[in-house]
């Protein structure tokens, strides 16, 4: 048999590890939520465990490597990580993330 040759199967869920479930604000159900808070020296990471879920986080990580590259931001700044701190704030409690001034999303692989 070849690879992907078996049959498909909805994506489930994945569960926390510590069994820690979220009312997810990007989804709006009860999901799993993260296993540790993200940054610990930030209110935010704390906000974040307390109300955003696995699969919302991986949204997030997508999005967030997109700000990176299109703004070709340096993390080692302060400026590029306040940025983007305030980018992912908009994403998971505000109207969202802007995308970047003439960001054209790649086309799909279809």
């Amino acid at each position: 048999m070849g690879c992907g040759s078996g049959p498909i199967t909805p994506k489930t869920e994945e569960a926390s590890k510590s069994g820690h479930m979220v009312h997810c604000v990007k989804f709006g159900r009860e999901m799993p939520g993260l296993d540790e808070v993200p940054f610990d020296n930030h209110p935010l990471g704390k906000r974040i465990y307390d109300n955003v879920s696995k699969e919302a986080w991986k949204m997030w990580l997508e999005q967030m490597k997109m700000i990176m590259n299109e703004y070709r931001l340096n993390l080692g700044t302060q400026e590029a990580q306040e940025f983007l701190l305030k980018q992912m704030e908009e994403y998971f409690f505000g109207a969202g993330a802007a995308l970047p001034p003439g960001y054209v999303p790649p086309k799909s692989k279809n």
